[in-house]
C-alpha cells in the first residue's frame, strides 16, 4: 500500500519586485558597481545553478555530496534526531536527502527566493519521504528569520550547505551566523559546508567550466533584470570573468563591460565605461581554522568537522551552548 504524503505547508514571504529595483541602482551606480548574488537565484538562475553542480570543474557538490554519504551515520549520532531541520538556501532539496534517513527529522523546513522553483524542489521531497512533515518558506533568508511554524520548544538544526556562507563579506558571514544561533536558540545547532583553501588553478577552473555554464549563469542576472525591470542590457557586450583573489582569499565574478555604453534600467541611465565591471559574487576559502573561529564570533561552540582525502571541502557542526 503507497503511503500518503504528508501535505506540505507553504509560506510565501517573496521579496517584493520594489526591493529588487532598489538594491540594482543602489548597486550599479556605486564607484565600483556590484549586484547581490542572491539576484541570481530566480527560477532560470536556479536551473542554471543545478547544471553547474554537475559540471566537471565544480567539484564542491560532489565531495560535499561524498562527505555527507560517508559520514551521514556519524553525523546523526553527533546531532539526535527528531529535530526541527530549516535550510535556508535549499535549491533542489539535493543535499539534505543524504541525511534524511539517518537524522529522522521531525520537520524539514526548505527556504529559497526562488518560489516556483522551491515549490516543486518541497513537493519532490514530500513525494519521496512520505513521512516527512515539510514547512516550505519563500524567503529571503538574509534577512532575519521568523520561524512561526516551528514551535518554541522544538530543537532546531539550521543545514546550510554548499559553502553558501562564503558568498557573505566576512564580518556579515558572522552577523549570518549569529542569526542562525538566535534562530536555533540554546542546545540548537548549524551543519555547515565550507570550501577549504587551495591551489588557485583548481579554484579558477571551478568557476570557468568548459561548457560555459558557470557563465550563462552569471549573464542570466542581466537577462533578468532586462525581464523584469525593463532594463535592455545588451548580453553580447558583457562577458563573465571569475578569479581567485590569492590576497582576499576568495573567487570574484565579474561580468566586464566590452564597450563604453549607456544602459536603461527602467527610468535609470547607467553609463560603462570599456572594461568596467560588475562585481556580482564573491566567494571565500577559509581553513577549517578560520572557520572555527567565526563560528565562536558567531556565538556557536564548534563539535565535528568531517573533510575529504583531498581536504578540498569540509562539513562542520558547531552547536549553541545550553548556559
Amino acid at each position: 500500500m503507497t503511503q500518503t504524503s504528508v501535505p506540505i505547508n507553504f509560506y510565501d514571504m517573496e521579496p517584493e519586485l520594489s526591493n529588487f529595483y532598489d538594491d540594482v541602482i543602489k548597486g550599479l551606480t556605486q564607484e565600483k558597481k556590484c549586484l547581490h548574488a542572491k539576484y541570481f537565484y530566480d527560477e532560470p538562475g536556479s536551473e542554471l545553478f543545478e547544471l553547474i553542480c554537475a559540471t566537471p570543474e565544480y567539484y564542491p557538490t560532489r565531495t560535499e555530496q561524498t562527505i555527507l554519504k560517508d559520514n551521514a551515520e556519524d553525523i546523526a549520532t553527533v546531532i539526535g534526531e527528531h529535530a526541527y531541520v530549516i535550510e535556508p538556501g535549499c535549491g533542489s532539496c539535493e543535499k539534505i536527502k543524504s541525511l534524511l534517513d539517518t537524522l529522522q527529522p521531525k520537520a524539514y523546513v526548505p527556504m529559497d527566493i526562488s518560489k516556483d522553483f522551491l515549490q516543486v524542489s518541497a513537493q519532490a521531497i514530500s513525494d519521496e519521504y512520505p513521512w516527512l512533515e515539510v514547512h516550505a518558506a519563500c524567503i529571503d533568508f538574509t534577512q532575519p528569520l521568523d520561524l512561526p511554524f516551528c514551535p518554541p520548544d522544538a530543537r532546531k538544526l539550521a543545514f546550510f550547505p554548499g559553502s553558501s556562507i562564503g558568498n557573505f563579506e566576512p564580518a556579515h558571514a558572522t552577523n549570518f551566523m549569529s542569526q542562525l544561533a538566535d534562530m536555533v536558540g540554546p542546545g540548537g545547532g548549524l551543519l555547515i559546508g565550507i570550501d577549504l583553501k587551495k591551489e588557485k588553478p583548481v579554484l579558477d577552473q571551478a568557476y570557468n567550466d568548459s561548457k560555459g555554464v558557470t557563465a550563462a549563469f552569471n549573464l542570466n542576472l542581466l537577462e533578468r533584470m532586462n525581464r523584469e525591470l525593463s532594463a535592455d542590457f545588451d548580453l553580447k557586450l558583457f562577458e563573465h570573468d571569475a578569479f581567485y583573489n590569492d590576497d582576499k582569499g576568495r573567487i570574484e565574478m565579474h561580468l566586464v563591460s566590452q564597450a563604453r555604453q549607456s544602459v536603461q534600467v527602467a527610468d535609470t541611465s547607467v553609463n560603462f565605461e570599456q572594461g568596467e565591471s560588475i562585481h556580482t559574487e564573491s566567494s571565500y576559502k577559509y581553513s577549517v581554522t578560520e572557520f572555527q573561529g567565526m563560528a565562536k564570533a558567531a556565538g556557536f561552540t564548534p563539535v565535528s568537522v568531517w573533510t575529504d582525502t583531498d581536504k578540498l571541502f569540509s562539513v562542520h557542526y558547531v552547536e549553541v551552548a545550553t548556559s
